[in-house]
């Protein structure tokens, strides 16, 4: 590991905590996940999974943190943030940090891919890894200055929280998908719409995959067709993942096929909750033996049939065998029944589909955009290649808890900003409807702004959710106001369903190019702010 960072062994800069629960007070037990960090173990498991004796369980207090030594390397750790205790199992490990090192950098190393190896370095176990507070001790730290770890947290942080809003996105689009269908066609195993409701050899022709032997070469040793397995089969991905792996025509002829729009569902699985799982093919494919194929009749539409099989998972999981590994064999599988409404109704379900799909694949570009953002930003961060001066330290800021001395918490530093008042015009009905009608009354704003702010700083950030605030204003007066024609109304309303205004891109281009000309026209000066080690505008008064 290299860095511009001094490297320290975390050892020197953590001390674990032992605290227990001897006078068996009322304190509710969490568990630390990977994906939701400190959560309620009844919420996580919804049962009591814990003993009803938690006089050992160990006692977390605000700031320190805990971790699962199994689980550590799949990120099971955090610190906390809750203002009460909680208490956590006896098998994990509780430390906290000195004053001068900052809670939400040190967990968000730790989360990194550098982190992440430093922890499977210093593991230990025969049977399964796991990460003692020894081990934990010697993991080696870039350790800059207790500002800058702040202002990395800050910068990744903000990154995190794109990536927690593109994924809570695409969740919403899965159950908008669901409750679209719900209208349409009611609960597909109650059919309280008693819809006809045939076995599954009526949908299509039903096939099992095949693996031709590995021993003999010749099936394998071109890339004539995709394989698929049901590692390609994700349950959130409308087509079947690209295959690494290939059948030559050989393998193929001893393999079974399906063409375009066929529906694969895995059905042997090592846990019941794999079964089930469904994803149609856009290419012609041939598939492994843990697989049943649906090629539809015509009909079925195959995004119906997608969509149906999404919402009835756990009814197709129901019919699976129960033992060690979980079979839904080919005749029990063309036995399930399933509801089939009329042909023209799959088809306008298949518009939605196709539609929300659309949408979907927009957002998992998005985040896989963001991800790698963050990766990158990461590695810049702890290697210390960023220049960090330019972004802002929070202006309240929790210190972290030191080693139990209860560290003062800070005043926050609170400069006076003067509230802005951005005036009337009326461009206002224009902007809402019109770019460039828009871009002319923010630069008209951005002047009225310029001359507000006396010795104040300038604002981007201020300036445009006083802009969007005043947008929306105006938009909830126009959509009240009887004099303004029903068919205006309707057009704002397909732009703005929310009645909420916000700017984008564009918008924050034209401000930009505005605040450049103002530099260049000496209306704006531009400076430093020692306090938050950053670049600072100020207006020139005329």
């Amino acid at each position: 590991m290299k860095s511009r960072f001094p490297i320290v062994e975390l050892g020197k800069n953590v001390r674990q905590v032992s605290q227990r629960n001897r006078a068996e007070a009322d304190v509710e037990v969490f568990s630390v996940t990977n994906s939701e960090g400190f959560t309620r173990s009844t919420d996580y498991f919804s049962k009591e999974v814990f003993s009803k004796d938690v006089s050992n369980y160990k006692l977390v207090n605000p700031g320190q943190f805990a971790y699962n030594p199994s689980r550590i390397n799949v990120g099971s750790i955090d610190y906390l943030r809750h203002d009460r205790s909680v208490l956590v199992s006896p098998l994990y490990i509780v430390f906290e940090g000195k004053k001068d090192i900052h809670a939400d950098y040190l967990l968000l190393y730790l989360k990194s891919d550098w982190g992440n190896a430093q922890i499977r370095a210093n593991t230990e176990g025969a049977v399964r890894d796991s990460l003692k507070f020894k081990g934990l001790e010697n993991i080696k730290l870039p350790l800059p200055p207790l500002n800058d770890q702040i202002r990395i947290a800050q910068l990744l942080g903000k990154v995190e929280g794109l990536i927690a809003q593109r994924k809570q996105h695409l969740q919403q689009l899965d159950d908008l998908l669901k409750s679209m269908f719900l209208e349409m066609f009611g609960d597909p195993v109650r059919n309280e719409k008693d819809w006809d409701k045939p076995a599954l050899t009526a949908f299509g022709k039903i096939s099992t995959g095949n693996t031709p032997p590995r021993s003999e070469s010749a099936n394998y040793d071109s890339d004539f067709i995709e394989w698929i397995k049901t590692d390609n089969i994700t349950g959130d991905a409308l087509f079947v993942t690209p295959s690494t792996e290939h059948l030559s025509q050989i393998g193929a002829r001893r393999a079974r096929t399906v063409t375009s729009g066929a529906l694969l569902v895995a059905c042997i699985a090592g846990s019941v909750e794999s079964i089930g799982r469904a994803a149609l093919t856009d290419r012609t494919v041939s598939f492994n033996q843990q697989i049943n194929a649906i090629q539809p009749g015509k009909d079925v539409n195959p995004l119906y049939l997608y969509g149906l099989f999404k919402l009835a998972r756990s009814y197709i999981q129901s019919h699976a065998t129960k033992g060690m590994k979980k079979i839904l064999t080919k005749g029990d599988f063309e036995k399930i029944t399933m509801i089939k409404p009329p042909f023209e109704m799959q088809n306008r379900f298949a518009v939605v589909v196709e539609n929300i799909e659309g949408i979907k694949s927009r957002y998992k570009q998005s985040l896989v955009d963001l991800e790698t953002l963050y990766g990158a930003l990461s590695q810049q961060a702890f290697k210390g290649e960023l220049d960090l001066s330019r972004v802002p330290i929070p202006a309240q800021l929790v210190a972290p808890v030191s080693l139990g001395d209860q560290a003062t918490v800070p005043e926050p530093v609170v400069q006076t900003v003067p509230a802005i008042h951005l005036p009337d015009t009326g461009n206002l009905l224009a902007a809402l409807e019109n770019s460039g009608a828009r871009k002319a009354l923010i630069a008209e704003w951005l002047e009225a702004y310029r001359q507000q702010l006396g010795d104040a700083s300038f604002s981007v950030q201020d300036f445009m959710v006083a802009v969007s605030d005043q947008l929306t204003e105006w938009l909830q007066a126009v959509v009240e106001d009887e004099a303004v024609a029903d068919e205006q109304k309707n057009r704002l309303a397909e732009f703005y369903p929310s009645n909420d205004v916000g700017l984008d891109v564009n918008d924050y281009e034209h401000i930009k190019k505005w605040v450049f000309e103002a530099l260049a026209a000496g209306a704006l000066t531009q400076g430093g702010n020692k306090v938050g080690n950053r670049i600072e505008l100020k207006a020139v008064q005329s």
